[in-house]
């Protein structure tokens, strides 16, 4: 049988009443008999005493029969609640008024007698003699005859006959005025039982309905408002937990989103890739096919211009699949930077010696603006120096002749900005989501901002920092970045972004 909580903890809760409320009732009519117990033998503790000191009922020769039977016929007479007995001082009957076949014990234990004549707490049980188990309260005194005992009169205060009458009679009312009592209190306290279980798990089964629909493939691919979540300052263990559920759906929604946008970053990645690497690649077959099958008719200028087509092509492909390797190497934690400091003038120098001979056959200017107090950063020479490579290889290629493709390195505080800016196209503002994940085209053209510039913002995350566009009015594109200046924040940023960001993740 399946049970809901709620189901459960009110069957539980039921069977613990009616426990409960069964032990209280037979400790309340145990509590009660024995006050009546002590109340009786309060009461009668002097009459076993009382009747010693009045009737003579042993002499030198032993039991007196006539004392003893006029005795019996008078304490029937004026209380039948109660059996006289008479005990030698061993403890055995010697005489009693019992019916022929009542008697069931020969010898009654002397130690409760002694109790009760030592004036200990009551109620202070005794042998029954008309019971093989039965105990009863009662009172003694001790018989003495020429001033030595001769034994004891016993006075059980309970007789036979009254616990007769009591089972005929008060004690099946008292038992069904029991069984009442226990079913209104247990029907009292379960309607509240469940009335509280009711309010109490209210919130545990309106969080169950939640996690019950939740469904992380219908998260939507875009991002919607999140559930709010406000701190809980309640002690309330069902609202904390119903609080961090809420944390954990927002989070997992993100997570999700982030998850499908870098998938279909990635596809769109590798479609992109295919199709700048089919463009050259079939230029080189086809250069090579003709060089093949039309080399004993082709002159020695024919033959020089289509291999270097075929080379040009051949080193197209191979920049592309080094790009990808180290895009791979960057973006699954193979590469880490080694923070080291050194001079950006000095970097820059050698960025200009690279491109020099070509921006000089493009007519393109490069120029350099340095403040004045710009001093060394700690960083990665070799990541750095990858990245200002990337930054004016994409801007020459398309920044038109007569252009310019400037580098300033302007101090700000612990860091060093650096800006590289060109007078090409610039790119438009629709095509600058996801600048740095994908490529994009200006005027039919494919610029390299899913390798390059993904490239460059990975090796700028590696050291805690980030690549932004700017707005610059009357120049292209331009692109700005800062690296810090001691050590100590270049390697607590670098700490911070391997923290941030799990290997395998861009």
């Amino acid at each position: 049988m399946k049970l809901t909580l709620s189901q459960r903890l009110s069957l539980v809760f039921a069977l613990l009443l009616l426990i409960c409320s069964g032990t209280s009732v037979w400790m309340q009519v145990r509590a009660n008999q024995m006050h009546e117990l002590e109340v009786v033998q309060g009461l009668s503790r002097d009459l076993a005493q009382h009747i010693a000191r009045d009737t003579q009922l042993m002499d030198a020769n032993g039991l007196k029969p006539e004392a003893l039977r006029n005795l019996f016929s008078q304490l029937m007479l004026v209380n039948p609640s109660v059996e006289v007995y008479l005990l030698d001082n061993q403890g055995r009957v010697i005489g009693d008024a019992a019916p022929e076949g009542h008697l069931r014990r020969e010898q009654v234990d002397l130690a409760p007698l002694q109790r009760l004549l030592n004036d200990e707490r009551l109620p202070i049980l005794g042998d029954d003699p008309r019971s093989l188990d039965g105990r009863k309260v009662f009172s003694a005194a001790p018989l003495k005859v020429n001033g030595q005992q001769a034994g004891y009169l016993y006075v059980v205060l309970l007789s036979e006959e009254r616990d007769r009458l009591a089972a005929r009679g008060a004690t099946s009312a008292a038992l069904n005025t029991a069984l009442w009592s226990i079913g209104l209190v247990a029907l009292l306290c379960l309607i509240a039982g469940l009335t509280a279980f009711t309010l109490i798990t209210r919130p545990l089964r309106r969080l169950t309905d939640s996690v019950k629909g939740f469904d992380i493939d219908g998260i939507p691919a875009t991002a919607p408002a999140p559930v709010p979540v406000e701190p809980s300052t309640s002690q309330d263990e069902i609202a904390v937990l119903a609080a961090a559920f809420r944390q954990m759906q927002n989070r997992l929604g993100e997570q999700w989103r982030s998850l499908t946008r870098q998938d279909q970053e990635r596809r769109e990645l590798v479609a992109n890739i295919s199709h700048d690497l089919r463009t050259p690649l079939a230029s080189l077959h086809g250069y090579l096919e003709t060089l093949s099958l039309k080399d004993a008719s082709l002159t020695p200028d024919e033959r020089r211009r289509y291999l270097g087509i075929a080379l040009d092509q051949s080193r197209k492909v191979g920049g592309l699949a080094q790009s990808l390797l180290e895009l791979v190497r960057l973006e699954h934690g193979f590469v880490q930077p080694v923070l080291e400091r050194f001079s950006l003038t000095d970097l820059v120098q050698d960025i200009f010696q690279k491109f020099e001979l070509n921006a000089e056959s493009r007519h393109v200017q490069l120029k350099a603006s340095f403040a004045p107090s710009v001093s060394g950063v700690c960083a990665d020479l070799g990541l750095i120096e990858r990245v200002l490579t990337n930054l004016f290889d994409n801007a020459l290629r398309y920044t038109p002749a007569g252009g310019v493709i400037e580098i300033r390195l302007v101090p700000q505080g612990k860091f060093v900005e650096i800006t590289v800016s060109d007078s090409g196209p610039g790119i438009a503002a629709e095509l600058r989501e996801g600048l740095f994940l994908r490529p994009f085209n200006i005027g039919g053209a494919r610029r390299d901002g899913g390798l390059g510039l993904r490239i460059v913002q990975r090796i700028l995350e590696l050291h805690g920092r980030q690549v932004r566009l700017l707005d610059v009015p009357g120049q292209g594109a331009t692109l700005c970045f800062s690296l810090a200046v001691d050590e100590a924040t270049a390697t607590a940023l670098a700490v911070r972004s391997m923290n941030l960001n799990t290997p395998g993740q861009a």
